[in-house]
């Protein structure tokens, strides 16, 4: 199932490019267009681009959720599920190919990023396990996309639910600190999945963050961990379960 979905990237090879592309053009765009970076002391990229490779990890799920509506739409899943295989390869195989796709945005990232000035200021083990926190994230996001794409069921309802990515996204401490933010709007924002990645992953790198005193961000690498387990373990099992009873 995973080399099938590699078979993909082959005849589609535009859409692969572009959801390299895109990532990369949001850092160039934020980081020279807008810049600034409000609440952020220092040199607004050693902030910014740990928070973009943590919204890099919540882009992109639309290819996975259009993906699973069109085999659904199409009968191609039905008759995957009459074979002698493992009801659940079918949706392993697409996790599989997409967190290969990840890894790849995310290193394409890491070297524009390097490229335009960003720097680590920690050792290697510190950098792999930044990295390992940002696929970690991405795992999680990505089985709440599949499951959702199931609720959905059509391709073009995928448009709808992916709209929720955006909020949950730039409702973080990717690109602003919460302590420009409204007190309220603040607390939200440290407790955001993705607010814990990013500066736990700007800790690992040795980038300064800007973030509050609260407990959330205090105990960003913990949360780091938890959030993404925690959904993991809720949406894997339902997406597994939604997938066996669609012919029921």
């Amino acid at each position: 199932m995973t080399r099938r979905e590699l078979a993909h990237w082959a005849r589609r090879p535009v859409q692969v490019v572009v959801g390299l592309v895109f990532p990369v053009m949001m850092l160039l765009m934020f980081g020279y267009l807008i810049g600034g970076g409000r609440g952020v002391d220092g040199d607004f990229k050693d902030y910014l681009v740990p928070g973009m490779l943590t919204l890099t990890m919540a882009f992109g799920l639309e290819s996975t959720m259009l993906s699973v509506t069109q085999d659904l739409d199409k009968g191609v899943v039905d008759r995957f599920r009459s074979m002698p295989m493992n009801s659940g390869a079918v949706l392993v195989g697409r996790s599989v190919a997409d967190m290969l796709q990840s890894a790849i945005g995310l290193a394409v990232m890491i070297a524009v990023g390097h490229a335009l000035g960003w720097r680590w200021h920690e050792g290697p083990a510190s950098a792999l396990g930044a990295v390992g926190l940002l696929l970690l994230l991405r795992f999680a996001m990505l089985w709440v996309g599949i499951h959702l794409a199931m609720v959905a069921g059509k391709p073009e309802l995928v448009q709808a639910v992916q709209i929720l990515v955006w909020p949950v996204g730039f409702l973080s401490n990717a690109l602003a600190s919460p302590a420009s933010m409204p007190s309220w709007l603040g607390a939200v924002v440290e407790w955001n999945p993705m607010s814990a990645t990013a500066t736990a992953v700007r800790d690992l790198f040795g980038n300064p963050g800007a973030d509050g005193g609260s407990w959330a961000a205090s105990h960003a690498g913990l949360l780091a961990v938890a959030w993404p387990v925690a959904l993991t373990a809720v949406f894997f099992p339902l997406a597994v379960r939604r997938f066996r009873n669609l012919s029921r």
